[in-house]
C-alpha cells in the first residue's frame, strides 16, 4: 500500500528491549514490542493519531469503560515470509468488524485512512518484532475504550483508540476436550454476540471455569432459548466433519463472523469439500459420534488457526474423536498458513503487503 497522506505523530523509543526477548519461549499475549498507536476521539472527532512508545495509561477511575463496558477490539496477525516482506491477512474484515463492533457499542467509527496508515508505520517500525519462520508471528490488537471522566449510565464522550502487538510463535493447546453448554450461554437475540466486545468475553470465564474444573479446556455454547444448537466456542467459530461433509452454524446476532471461519468456508469449497452452513443439533452430533460418522470436530480462529477438538462431553455422555492421519483440521491449517506465508498462490487476494 502506498503511503497515506495522513500525518501521524512519532516518538520512538531511546533503546529497543527486543534484546531482552526470548524469542523461543514465549507466552501468548504476555511480551509486547516497543511502541504503540494511539488516537484520541475529543469533541466530536478523531484527531491526530501519535505511535509513541508502549507504555501505561493515565486514566480517570471514573471513565466509562470501567463502569458501562464500552470497549471493544480485533485480534489480527502479521507474516513475515523468507524475503522479509510483512504480510497481513485479511485486514479489510478486520478493520470493517471493528466498526461494525463500535457501532453496536455506541462508539464512533474509525477513519480506515487512520486505521490502515498508523497499522502500516506501526509495523514497518516494529518489523524486527515479527519472527521469519512458519508459525512465527506478531500478534496484533486494535482496541476502543470510553474514556470520558462521567459514572452517568450513557455513552461516552471521549475515546482512545489502540493498537498494541505481541510476538507470538506456533500455537499450540494441547489435546482439548470440550463440553457443550447446557445452563450458561454466550449471547442472546437481540444483544452483542456478533461484535467483539469486551463483555462477552468476561461473562465467558465463569462457565469456562466450571468446565475447566471437570478437566475440559473449552465451551460448545449452544443457543440461549433451547440450548439444543451448537453455536460457538470461546475464541473460535466451530465446524464439524460428518462423514466427508463440514458442518457450521450460520453467522447471526450471536455468532462472531469469524475471519478464518470465511477463510475456511471459501478453501472447502475451492477444494471440492461439501460444506452445509446451518444449524447444527446436539443431537445431530450426538448421534454422529455414537454411530462413527463423527470424524473431527474443529475451531477456527486468528491465535490457533485451526485447533482440533479431541472429545466432548454433553448431559454426562463423553465422547472421544478418532485420530485421522488426514485430517481436515490439518488440511485447512497448511492451506491457511501457506497463504498467510506467502508460501503459495493467493487466489482471493487475501494477503496484503505492508
Amino acid at each position: 500500500m502506498s503511503d497515506l497522506s495522513i500525518d501521524i505523530k512519532i516518538s520512538k523509543v531511546s533503546e529497543s528491549k527486543i534484546q531482552s526477548v526470548d524469542f523461543n519461549n514465549l507466552t501468548f499475549g504476555k511480551v509486547f514490542t516497543d511502541h504503540m498507536f494511539v488516537c484520541n476521539f475529543v469533541d466530536g472527532a478523531w484527531q491526530t493519531p501519535e505511535i509513541k512508545p508502549y507504555q501505561p495509561l493515565t486514566i480517570d477511575p471514573s471513565a466509562r469503560v470501567f463502569h458501562y463496558g464500552q470497549a471493544v477490539f480485533e485480534g489480527m496477525k502479521a507474516f513475515k515470509d523468507a524475503d522479509d516482506q510483512i504480510w497481513l491477512f485479511r485486514p479489510e474484515d478486520n478493520f470493517n468488524r471493528i466498526n461494525k463492533s463500535s457501532h453496536r457499542m455506541a462508539i464512533p467509527e474509525f477513519p480506515k485512512a487512520y486505521f490502515f496508515e498508523g497499522l502500516t508505520q506501526l509495523l514497518r517500525m516494529e518489523s524486527d518484532w515479527i519472527q521469519k519462520g512458519k508459525g512465527n508471528s506478531l500478534y496484533i490488537r486494535p482496541f476502543v475504550i470510553a474514556t470520558e471522566p462521567a459514572i452517568s449510565a450513557s455513552p461516552s464522550n471521549s475515546y482512545k483508540f489502540m493498537i498494541i502487538c505481541s510476538p507470538a510463535q506456533s500455537y499450540y493447546a494441547g489435546e482439548v476436550k470440550v463440553l457443550f453448554a447446557e445452563q450458561f450461554s454466550r449471547a442472546a437475540d437481540g444483544g452483542v454476540g456478533y461484535a467483539k466486545a469486551a463483555g462477552n468475553y468476561g461473562a465467558q470465564f465463569y462457565p469456562t471455569s466450571l468446565a475447566h474444573a471437570k478437566g475440559y479446556q473449552q465451551i460448545i455454547w449452544t443457543d440461549a432459548n433451547t440450548h439444543e444448537y451448537l453455536e460457538e466456542a470461546g475464541t473460535m467459530n466451530i465446524f464439524f466433519r460428518v462423514g466427508d461433509t463440514l458442518l457450521t452454524a450460520p453467522t447471526s446476532d450471536r455468532i462472531l463472523d469469524g475471519i478464518t471461519r470465511k477463510s475456511v468456508i471459501q478453501l472447502a469449497e475451492d477444494n471440492g469439500i461439501t460444506v452445509e452452513v446451518r444449524r447444527v443439533s446436539v443431537a445431530e452430533i450426538k448421534e454422529a459420534a455414537k454411530n462413527g460418522s463423527l470424524k473431527e470436530i474443529f475451531g477456527a480462529g486468528t491465535a490457533a488457526v485451526i485447533n482440533p477438538i479431541a472429545g466432548f462431553e454433553h448431559a454426562g455422555d463423553a465422547f472421544e474423536l478418532p485420530k485421522l492421519e488426514n485430517s481436515y483440521a490439518s488440511f485447512f491449517k497448511e492451506k491457511l498458513m501457506n497463504i498467510q506465508y506467502n508460501l503459495s498462490e493467493d487466489p482471493h487476494g487475501w494477503r496484503y503487503g505492508v
